[in-house]
């Protein structure tokens, strides 16, 4: 898939910190060059993390516990029908976070657009969002939060293909208070699960590269 080798791994529902856990093992190894890059395709049972510009007007309203994680950005949801990637990946030198931040919404970019839908990147926010129409709100159909430690990338991306929306309604989605949520079944009006979302993923991971 790219000049190394690139190890995908489909292990299904998740619990969060389990998968964690599984991220910081793969870390180490790619980081000390005992395994290939790798990435998690995954699902989490319902759950809300909260990164480190986390402020606690960002918490859920009703008191739900939250993880909290060392990646980058602020709080955000997880959960059945929306399709998260960790690439462990070690990036090229001399390291740049941002590009690879770019790389990551291009790929989601990509995606959503194979299904038809058009998504694209908005100044100063990260992730994958559809823009605004007839006097509404920017929608967000796919979110970034990363980690580089040893030039490798932990955390990583995930994009709504049919989870349940009023998840989203119970916090300040990465503390942007102008701005929606959405996914590929709500733009497109049918059911787009991740079963058939993750190979599309698949077929768009170079672009990490």
């Amino acid at each position: 898939m790219t000049a190394s080798v690139l190890t995908v791994l489909r292990p299904g529902l998740v619990d969060y910190r389990d998968a964690w856990d599984e991220q910081k093992r793969l870390h180490e190894a790619v980081a000390d060059g005992t395994r290939p890059d790798t990435i998690l395709l995954l699902e989490h049972p319902s759950v809300f993390t909260a990164g480190k510009r986390t402020e606690p007007a960002d918490l859920p309203w009703d008191g739900t516990p939250v993880v909290q994680v060392d990646r980058g950005g602020k709080l955000t949801w997880h959960g059945p029908g929306q399709l998260v990637g960790y690439p462990i990946i070690k990036l090229p030198d001399p390291v740049d976070v941002v590009a690879y931040v770019r790389r990551t919404e291009q790929m989601l970019i990509d995606v959503c657009a194979e299904f038809g839908v058009t998504a694209e990147r908005v100044e100063g926010r990260s992730g994958a969002w559809v823009r605004a129409t007839d006097g509404g709100l920017d929608r967000k159909i796919a979110q970034i939060g990363i980690r580089v430690s040893r030039g490798v990338t932990q955390h990583g991306f995930a994009i709504n293909a049919d989870c349940d929306l009023a998840n989203f309604d119970r916090f300040v989605p990465c503390g942007i208070r102008d701005a929606g949520v959405t996914s590929l079944s709500a733009e497109l009006g049918r059911p787009v699960t991740v079963a058939e979302v993750m190979p599309v993923v698949e077929r768009h991971l170079t672009t990490l590269f």
